[in-house]
């Protein structure tokens, strides 16, 4: 909780620190990177940096923290502070890392603000800082807890035993593990960091959703090319696509994510476009392979049906779950093929996702419902499922990359996520 003393300080000077939030990270990424260099090798995604995504994703998580003490003093942002914590655990950071970025996140405070930050000023932000710091080092000390490993313990080698083309832009990897450490199952939703070494020596993770149900031996992720761009853009995905082969070994870290399968026994509804398919078909994978007879509707978007990722064993594992639908839209057009006469496809549609298209066949009452695609997608879909009176705490989302639909969401609370972490 904010002190007292702070508060007053926090109100008065959110405005201006908002207002200048993506300038100051601007200036603390280039002080960090300037005094350590290493952390461009295995933690940072340089992507991200070049594109300015996770500057913005870090000015937003500043403003949601600081917004939250002020409007709910009793009650932390806490789907922030576990979505966060949950990526820096499939990295590895540290609580030491914590005093480094404290170090340069209030230099860059100082140069971007100068005068304007007092000692008051300074020690109130010092207090938000620490209050969100701590918060992430007892979320993440549970996380390693919880899988059995360090910081320094997260990643491990893993070989690759099958490759294959999903589609132009999709490839999938299968891997087995290379030592001889026991391997904890994911949950279902989960995804793995992959660490690989650039060209230039570099190494670079990425976060990839698992798309199978593990065996005990063996993991499963999908990977889509990036196309466009320019270096550092889609610089692993190519690797990984173009590169890697059977035979070849990668670094992974154990698995991570907060947007999991709730097993409180409720209807479940999979909506996904793209590429965010990948969580979803895990999550079909699992409750396949535990014979699950949950309600399933699954409503997936894509731009064809031969971009549709992953479509042979998510059409295998809906014809496993006696209680699973679908519903397809392809934006190409709904031409006629195999899909519309495969067992669980209720529909096959023309154009973009409509929940309206589903008449008395929509999401059944009380279910969960689970989303992954790109960011106004979801954004579409959460406020279609609102108005239909879906409670927010029952619509949960995955992104891609740096959270940017939670740096949008400042001024309203964010979707609710009381999904098991793990």
């Amino acid at each position: 909780m904010l002190s007292e003393r702070s508060r007053p300080v926090i109100e008065a000077t959110l405005p201006v620190v908002a207002q200048n939030v993506e300038q100051i990270a601007d200036r603390f990424y280039a002080r960090l990177f300037a005094a350590h260099p290493e952390l461009l090798d295995g933690t940072f995604n340089r992507g991200n940096q070049a594109q300015g995504t996770q500057q913005v994703a870090l000015a937003g998580s500043v403003a949601v923290f600081a917004t939250t003490l002020l409007r709910t003093p009793e009650q932390l942002p806490e789907q922030l502070l576990v979505r966060t914590a949950h990526k820096h655990a499939s990295l590895g950071v540290s609580p030491a890392q914590y005093d480094v970025v404290h170090e340069h996140l209030f230099a860059a405070i100082g140069e971007v603000l100068g005068e304007a930050v007092t000692p008051r000023v300074a020690a109130a932000w010092d207090e938000v800082y620490w209050l969100m710091a701590h918060a992430l080092i007892h979320t993440e000390r549970g996380l390693y807890s919880a899988r059995g490993v360090r910081p320094d313990t997260v990643w491990r080698p893993w070989r690759v035993v099958a490759k294959r083309a999903e589609t132009e832009d999709v490839t999938t990897f299968v891997v087995e593990r290379a030592d001889d450490r026991l391997v904890q199952a994911s949950l279902p939703g989960q995804y793995v960091s992959v660490r690989v070494t650039m060209p230039d020596g570099v190494r670079q993770p990425r976060q990839y959703s698992l798309t199978r149900a593990d065996d005990g031996r063996h993991r499963q992720f999908s990977v889509r090319r990036v196309h466009g761009g320019g270096q550092p853009d889609g610089e692993v995905s190519t690797l990984l696509c173009e590169r890697v082969r059977v035979g070849d070994e990668l670094e992974l870290s154990v698995p991570f994510g907060d947007v999991v399968l709730d097993d409180s026994g409720r209807p479940v509804v999979l909506v996904s476009a793209g590429t965010g398919i990948a969580p979803m078909a895990g999550m079909l994978s699992h409750l396949a392979a535990a014979g699950s007879h949950l309600p399933v509707t699954l409503l997936h978007a894509d731009t064809a049906e031969a971009s549709f990722a992953l479509r042979e064993q998510v059409l295998a594992d809906l014809a496993a779950l006696p209680g699973s639908r679908a519903h397809l839209w392809f934006e190409d057009g709904a031409t006629p093929s195999a899909l519309a006469g495969a067992p669980r496809v209720a529909g096959v549609h023309a154009g973009l996702l409509d929940l309206d298209a589903l008449g008395e066949d929509g999401p059944p009452a009380g279910a969960l419902h689970y989303l992954c695609g790109p960011v106004p997608f979801m954004r579409a879909v959460r406020g279609a499922l609102l108005e239909r009176g879906v409670p927010a705490r029952d619509v949960r989302y995955e992104v891609f990359g740096p959270d940017l639909w939670a740096a949008d969401l400042a001024g309203e609370p964010a979707p609710g996520s009381a999904a098991p972490v793990g």
